[in-house]
């Protein structure tokens, strides 16, 4: 049961982190691109590497903090269900070159982002407890 409430207090944490950035792109950046989803997807994957990759080397595999970080917060802020909507709303309004880039904005820099959070952890952080 712990596991469940970790997963469920993080998922809320990682949700209304997800909801503030989005408010925060559409006040800054307009409405004419889903620049919220795509940060959080973009910061998400980032972080989602790091938290992996220092889990892995300070030997924390199975721990409660990973299913509390990655399955709850990072769960609850990645947005790849609002990007599947933003795709089909985009290409719908017949937005076809934007929604091309979002798609290949969104998943090209989130994989390389990936990459990079594990450089960072594998870079940054000791072996070891």
């Amino acid at each position: 049961m712990l596991h469940i409430a970790l997963v469920f207090l993080g998922g809320g944490l990682g949700a209304a982190g997800r909801h503030l950035v989005g408010l925060a792109a559409l006040r800054q950046l307009g409405p004419g691109f889903p620049f919220g989803t795509l940060i959080v997807n973009v910061v998400g994957s980032l972080l989602m590497g790091f938290i992996i990759g220092w889990l892995a080397r300070r030997g924390v595999s199975g721990s409660d903090w990973r299913l509390f970080l990655t399955t709850g917060v990072l769960g609850g802020f990645t947005t790849f269900s609002a990007f599947s909507l933003d795709v089909a709303n985009m290409w719908e309004r017949g937005e076809l070159g934007p929604a091309a880039l979002y798609v290949g904005s969104s998943v090209f820099v989130s994989i390389l982002a990936v990459f990079v959070g594990l450089w960072a952890a594998r870079t940054f952080v000791p072996v070891g407890v």
